[in-house]
């Protein structure tokens, strides 16, 4: 289970990160994705802290949680922001 989770993180993180470069203006997306991410990075802890670990990658798949929950916080912040913008002369 423990190695699943990571590929299946992994593989998320990789698709996650490209949509929301090629979407940064679409914050119903980025609103969505930040909050998948959230269940994402609840699903990773409870994989790397409930499971056997594997000694290979239980690092990696430490680190590629804490990195998702940054991740979520920024899609989280471009969906929820003020869409007006200030412009100063």
């Amino acid at each position: 289970m423990f190695t699943t989770m990571f590929w299946i993180l992994a593989i998320w993180f990789v698709i996650n990160v490209i949509w929301m470069y090629v979407k940064r203006d679409d914050q119903q997306l980025q609103k969505a994705l930040g909050w998948v991410n959230v269940v994402a990075v609840i699903a990773g802890f409870w994989a790397y802290f409930g499971a056997t670990q594997v000694a290979g990658i239980d690092t990696w798949f430490n680190i590629l949680n804490y990195v998702n929950i940054v991740l979520a916080g920024t899609q989280l912040y471009l969906g929820y922001r003020n869409g007006h913008s200030v412009k100063h002369a």
